[in-house]
C-alpha cells in the first residue's frame, strides 16, 4: 500500500533475458524501469530534483517547474508537480514521439514545441529555450536534468542499492545508455564502490559520446546530437566519463530489430534506448563467462513509440525494414537499381561544387554536414546539372539550392514509390535513415507502364 503515487517510484524488478541471450554464458537481466509510476527511469531523477529544489528554496510554493526534454523527464516532472501542486511547463523537440507529447498533456503539463536538429547555440534549441522560459515565468524553476546533481544522486540512492540487493552482490557488469549521463554515472559510481563492477555505456552509432560525428540518429532519449554549426559543444555535467570503463556504439538498425525481438521473443515491449542498451549488453556478454551477472538499465516502455519503432510503415519509409512482408509484398525499392549520389555540403562555394553537380546522374543533396550520406533532416535542398550555370565561383552553393526531389524508403513497395514519385524523373532512396542514392523512372521499374 502506498500513500501517494510518489511512493511508487523505484523498487523496479530485474527480469532475466532468455531467448535473445541464448548461447551467451552470463546471466543477463534488464532493470524494468518502465514500471516506475510515470513509466520511465526519469521518474527517479524528477522526484529527487524537485525534492532537492524544495529543500534549497529554489522551488517555492506556487512555483513553476520548467524543463527541456525529449519527453520522459518531462512526464516525471509533470507527475511529481501535479501531486505536489506545481504547474509544469515542458519544452520538447518537434521530433519527439507523439505518444510522449500526448502523455505530457494528459498529466497537465504545458507543452512548448521547438525545432529539433538545430545548432546548440540557437536560442530555439530545447535547452536554451527552456532556460529562457524558466527565467521569464514568475517563480520559474529550471530542473536542468543535464547539470542538476540530484539526477545522478537519485541513482546513487536508489537504483544502485536496488541492483546490489537484488543480485545479492553478484552483479559484475552494468550496462546503460548515455543520455544526460545521470543514470549511468550515478548507478555505476555507486556500484563500483561496492565491488569490482564493470560499467559499460551504450551510445547510438552516430552520437558524439561514443566517438560518432554527432549526425542524426533515430533513437530518442539517448546520445548526443551535434549540429555542425554549433560553436560551443557543451556536454552534460552529469555525464561523468570516468565512470564508464568503455562505450559501445550500436547502429539504429540493430536497435530497431532488437526492440522487435525483445517484444516477440521475451514479451518485453521496450523503448528504443532500452533496445540500444540491450543490444550493447548482448555484444559485451560474448566475452563474459558463466559467473558474470549483467544488469541492463531499460529506461522505458515501447508503448511510447508504437508509431515509430514498432510501426512497419515508419520503418520502411526510413529503410530500416527492407524484407518483404504481408504488409509490403515484393517488389520493394531495395530491389531496384540504386544509383549512388555524391553530396555537396552547404558550406562549399559554387566553384568547388560545380564539377560534382555537373557530373552527377541526378539532383545532388545539399547538406549541412560534409559526409558521404545524409539524413533527410540535414538536407537543405538539391542541385541538378545546369543549376549553377552563370553563378559566380565564389558564391555560396546553398543560395542556388532548389527543393529536394521525392524521397522513398528502401523498404517501401515499388507501387508506393511510384505514387511518391509523381511526375518527377527521379527519387532519392533512404536506407537506414540516410539518403544513399536515387532511382530513376526510365528503366528502373518505376515507369508508368510497369
Amino acid at each position: 500500500m502506498h500513500e501517494s503515487v510518489l511512493d511508487a517510484v523505484g523498487a523496479t524488478p530485474l527480469i532475466r533475458l532468455r531467448r535473445v541471450a541464448e548461447g551467451l554464458a552470463p546471466r543477463i537481466y534488464v532493470k524494468a524501469e518502465w514500471q516506475n509510476a510515470g513509466g520511465s527511469v526519469k521518474d527517479r531523477a524528477a522526484l529527487w530534483m524537485v525534492r532537492a529544489a524544495e529543500r534549497s528554496g529554489a522551488l517555492r510554493p506556487g512555483g513553476v517547474i520548467v524543463e527541456g526534454t525529449s519527453g520522459n523527464t518531462g512526464i516525471g516532472l509533470a507527475l511529481v508537480g501535479g501531486v505536489l501542486g506545481y504547474r509544469t511547463v515542458i519544452v520538447v523537440p518537434d521530433t519527439t514521439a507523439a505518444e510522449k507529447i500526448a502523455a505530457l498533456r494528459a498529466y497537465g503539463a504545458e507543452v512548448r514545441l521547438t525545432p529539433g536538429g538545430i545548432p546548440g547555440d540557437d536560442p530555439r534549441h530545447v535547452i536554451n529555450l527552456a532556460a529562457r522560459v524558466a527565467a521569464e515565468i514568475p517563480g520559474g524553476w529550471l530542473a536542468d536534468q543535464y547539470g542538476n546533481p540530484a539526477n545522478p544522486r537519485a541513482h546513487r540512492d536508489t537504483t544502485a542499492p536496488e541492483i546490489w540487493e537484488q543480485t545479492a552482490g553478484a552483479v559484475t557488469c552494468l550496462v546503460a545508455g548515455i543520455g544526460t549521463g545521470g543514470t549511468l554515472s550515478g548507478t555505476g559510481a555507486a556500484l563500483k564502490e561496492k565491488g569490482p563492477v564493470r560499467v559499460v555505456g551504450v551510445d547510438p552509432e552516430n552520437s558524439a559520446y561514443g566517438g560518432g560525428d554527432g549526425s542524426p540518429y533515430y533513437v530518442e532519449a539517448i546520445g548526443h546530437y551535434r549540429h555542425p554549426d554549433t560553436v560551443t559543444d557543451t556536454w552534460p555535467e552529469n555525464w561523468d566519463r570516468t565512470v564508464a570503463d568503455e562505450v559501445v556504439r550500436v547502429d539504429d538498425r540493430t536497435t530497431m530489430l532488437t526492440a522487435r525481438r525483445l517484444a516477440r521473443e521475451e514479451g518485453l515491449l521496450l523503448g528504443g534506448s532500452s533496445a540500444t542498451a540491450v543490444a550493447g549488453a548482448l555484444r559485451v556478454s560474448r566475452d563474459l563467462g558463466p559467473d558474470d551477472v549483467v544488469v541492463v538499465i531499460a529506461p522505458d516502455s515501447g508503448r511510447a513509440y508504437l508509431s515509430k519503432y514498432f510501426d512497419d510503415g515508419w520503418l520502411r519509409r526510413l529503410g530500416f525494414l527492407t524484407e518483404p512482408g504481408p504488409d509490403a509484398p515484393a517488389p520493394l525499392v531495395d530491389e531496384l537499381p540504386v544509383e549512388p549520389l555524391p553530396v555537396v555540403p552547404a558550406a562549399w562555394t559554387v566553384g568547388r561544387a560545380r564539377g560534382v553537380v555537373e557530373g552527377a546522374a541526378g539532383p545532388v543533396p545539399v547538406t549541412v554536414r560534409d559526409a558521404p550520406t545524409a539524413a533527410p533532416s540535414e538536407i537543405l535542398g538539391s542541385l541538378a546539372p545546369g543549376d549553377l550555370d552563370g553563378a559566380h565561383d565564389d558564391a555560396p552553393v546553398r543560395a542556388h539550392a532548389r527543393p529536394r526531389p521525392p524521397v522513398v524508403g528502401a523498404g517501401e513497395t515499388v507501387a508506393a514509390a511510384r505514387e511518391a514519385l509523381g511526375d518527377a524523373p527521379a527519387a532519392w532512396v533512404v536506407r537506414d535513415g540516410r539518403v544513399v542514392g536515387q532511382v530513376v523512372r526510365a528503366g528502373s521499374g518505376l515507369a508508368p507502364a510497369d
